[in-house]
């Protein structure tokens, strides 16, 4: 039997005992200075704050109010005035469970998740299961977006001992912070037993808790660990990967896996890259018809923009109707890249729309991104976002609202609660000659429903806006924005993501140059955690690449030090995923973001960054990480490698070089950027102070020539060159032929239907001193 299936078994035995009743115990226990400091913190939120409680006295005040209301967490601030005497994660609470001798209840959500409002109404507000919580237990709430650690260590016990996780998640625990029990959603009933029964094994059995709790907390920390045994990556991982996405692969709706489906966007982003790389064409066949169906389905929101974060089935109607930031940046960034390989403008559209969505939707007056919005308003799940026939007729009027009905699939009967999810049958060329109309002619007409839907749907009350901003989604999102400008040219794109990036580096970083994680209501709160500190130095590495200005690298290379200082394993490498005590309180273990799910972990994220960096300073420090991170994980990679996704997409930018249409060469002093307009490809070049590369033509035979050509080396017509400079330098008494500053070559494309092009730029650097040895750079770019 193995360490899971063991601990198991010891968890059925250890809660097979009877329950007992708990005896009544005053709600909120305070003393009268913390009730007045409570009280004062309630009213210091000012009259827009609405207490969020069923319990309320005579004058309209709630009647309990806990430490959570000192919090700046919308989730939290949801329980501050539950009837349970909640505490914030930190020393405190594990002070006072270890002085009183009762077991911790963890409880874990976020601030738009369905099911934690549900169990919220249904146990944290009744009167008689809290009094049990306060009697029993010291119960804690934490906000999972604010402290990713602590949900990753947990979570991680909850799978082993459940086989399954999500939120909320209730978690049982030592006063030393080790789990004994736990699972995720559970019936006021059911809830309410599992208190009796943990509260009597806790007080006749404790040994056999401890016990159970130090197995679980050993399988947690080894759940959380790198194999620790290197060896080589390469093509054989990326082939695993990439057979395992084939074979989990949904031919008929697309995405990967059964339901409830999820995107998985660093699968896509994987397949995207395989695509680019290596013209992998079943890679991107499955990227884009993946991308075609989630934009057809439900999941989209076809009225406002921006994805809804998961379907409950196959084929991507019904969504889980909370809309997350960080889906929005990923889902954005595929489709971008989707759209440069296969020219689809159904792909450039649905990216524009979810950018223009979070502009509009998801943004601070100071630039910062709003976390989410949730599933819920009116009591009621996705009640702002569906339609009925009569609803559309209203707004658009009976003859565009009978085209609007055909096309979104707006029927009577309904297909979610007798109302409509609006979605398309199919990709938007393909409805558009069901119809008897151009791509072109049906956008433009959806696009004109969407507007007037939009300012109706605005007067329906709206589901709760989570306003907290995280250090790592705003990352995502400025980093999509920059990708967003330098492929569509809209100077808004570009300017969001320079305003978000430097909102956070003006209020969440500290004069040591330290990030927090997460700003609310203007307070920056909780120290950043590694994914805050990847994320934002590859927002600004982005913006650095297309704005050349040395500030964002030097911002960069800040980052990009602390993070290594704070949060590198050097006995077993990669990085952990926060500090070694959170809030003044020690996990079991300390964990590490090892798989990439929902989006890339910061691990991945770091291995693309230093590479980056390496390529853009030749800074050897930087590549010497990069391969010490990615020998860390190698061998994972050897069992399911698809989980590791990202990573793979750094390890080939680590291994083989980027493969985009802007790169790197001669230790960054050399930046070579193509595009392509009318069949001809212009590729800018940016040689640093100091240095220069020969010209086409060099006056001695020995001398590497810069060549513009095909990829397979074949030659390009017309090519054109500069005007070469002639000089006379330290090292050579010769004259010679160079290039320097800022140049332009280009040259005529071969007739061709293709999208994307690669061309290949020859070139050897050098400055007064030394030459470097000569590079060939291959540039993929979209027409």
């Amino acid at each position: 039997m193995n360490i899971v299936n063991s601990l198991v078994v010891s968890l059925v035995l250890v809660f097979a005992c009877g329950a007992v009743s708990a005896a009544n115990d005053p709600l909120v226990r305070a003393d009268d200075s913390l009730l007045e400091k409570m009280q004062q913190a309630r009213i210091a939120r000012g009259d827009t704050y609405q207490p969020r409680t069923e319990h309320f006295d005579d004058d309209g005040n709630p009647v309990y109010t806990n430490r959570l209301i000192f919090e700046d967490s919308p989730y939290l601030l949801q329980h501050a005035h539950n009837p349970v005497n909640w505490y914030p994660w930190g020393e405190e609470a594990f002070a006072i469970a270890k002085e009183q001798n009762k077991p911790v209840l963890l409880s874990i959500g976020y601030a738009t998740c369905h099911w934690c409002h549900v169990m919220e109404r249904e146990s944290f507000e009744d009167e008689a299961i809290a009094n049990k919580m306060n009697q029993d237990f010291i119960a804690i709430k934490v906000d999972r977006e604010q402290l990713p650690d602590v949900d990753a260590t947990y979570m991680t016990a909850v799978q082993l001992m459940t086989g399954s996780g999500g939120w909320p998640m209730n978690t049982f625990l030592t006063a030393e912070g080790k789990p004994f029990h736990g699972g995720t959603y559970f019936p006021p009933a059911i809830f309410s037993d599992l208190l009796d029964q943990v509260t009597d094994v806790w007080s006749n059995d404790p040994p056999r808790v401890l016990d159970f709790a130090d197995r679980l907390s050993e399988a947690v920390a080894a759940g959380n660990a790198l194999s620790g045994t290197a060896r080589e990556v390469g093509d054989r991982e990326v082939y695993n990967a990439r057979l395992e996405l084939v074979d989990s692969f949904d031919d008929l709706q697309g995405g990967f896996g059964t339901a409830p489906k999820f995107p998985r966007e660093p699968a896509l982003a994987f397949l995207l890259e395989l695509a680019q790389r290596n013209g992998d064409t079943e890679a991107l066949a499955m990227a884009d018809f993946t991308l075609q169906r989630i934009t057809a389905g439900g999941i989209h929101d076809h009225v406002a923009g921006g994805f809804h974060r998961y379907a409950v089935d196959p084929d991507w109607l019904i969504p889980h109707f909370e809309k997350m930031l960080y889906n929005q940046a990923w889902l954005a960034k595929s489709l971008i890249q989707a759209y440069q390989l296969t020219g689809k403008q159904e792909h450039s559209r649905t990216a524009k729309r979810v950018l223009d969505y979070v502009l509009r939707e998801m943004t601070n007056d100071e630039g910062g991104f709003y976390s989410a919005t949730d599933a819920d308003s009116e009591g009621a799940e996705g009640t702002f976002f569906i339609w009925t026939p009569d609803e559309l007729a209203t707004v658009l009027g009976e003859d565009d609202a009978e085209l609007a009905a055909a096309v979104w699939g707006v029927t009577e009967q309904g297909n979610f609660e007798h109302r409509n999810i609006l979605h398309l049958q199919g990709p938007i060329d393909d409805v558009a000659a069901n119809f008897d109309l151009s791509e072109s002619e049906l956008t433009a007409r959806l696009d004109e429903y969407s507007e007037k839907l939009l300012a109706h749907r605005n007067k329906r009350l709206p589901p709760l806006t989570d306003r907290k901003v995280i250090t790592e989604w705003n990352g995502m999102m400025a980093n999509t924005l920059a990708i967003g400008y330098d492929t569509f040219g809209d100077e808004r794109y570009l300017q969001a993501a320079i305003d978000a990036v430097d909102f956070l580096w003006r209020v969440n970083q500290r004069e040591n140059g330290r990030l927090m994680r997460a700003h609310f209501e203007g307070q920056s709160t909780i120290d950043g955690g590694q994914a805050d500190y990847a994320y934002l130095a590859q927002a600004m590495l982005t913006l650095f690449d297309i704005t050349g200005e040395p500030e964002w690298l030097r911002r960069v290379r800040l980052l990009v030090d602390h993070m290594n200082e704070m949060f590198w394993d050097p006995q077993h490498g990669g990085y952990f995923i926060g500090a070694a005590t959170v809030g003044g309180a020690s996990l079991p273990s300390r964990p590490k973001d090892l798989f990439d799910n929902a989006v890339p972990t910061g691990n991945s994220i770091a291995l693309q960054t230093l590479t980056r960096l390496w390529h853009r300073t030749g800074e050897d420090k930087y590549r010497e990480r990069a391969e010490k991170l990615l020998n860390a994980f190698s061998g994972n990679l050897e069992q399911g490698a698809s989980a590791y996704s990202y990573l793979l997409v750094g390890a080939l930018e680590l291994l083989r070089g980027e493969s985009g249409a802007r790169q790197y060469a001669a230790r960054g002093k050399v930046k070579a950027d193509a595009r392509v307009e009318d069949k001809k490809v212009t590729v800018s070049v940016s040689v640093a102070p100091g240095w220069h590369i020969n010209a086409a033509a060099p006056l001695q035979d020995y001398l590497i020539k810069t060549r513009l050509a095909a990829a397979d080396d074949a030659a390009l017509a017309n090519t054109r060159y500069p005007d070469e400079i002639r000089r006379t330098l330290g090292f050579q008494s010769e004259e010679l032929a160079l290039y320097e500053g800022q140049f332009e070559i280009s040259a005529d494309l071969p007739v061709s239907d293709a999208v994307t092009h690669a061309v290949s730029l020859q070139l050897q650097a050098c400055s007064d001193e030394i030459c470097l040895a000569p590079e060939t750079l291959t540039l993929k770019v979209a027409e």
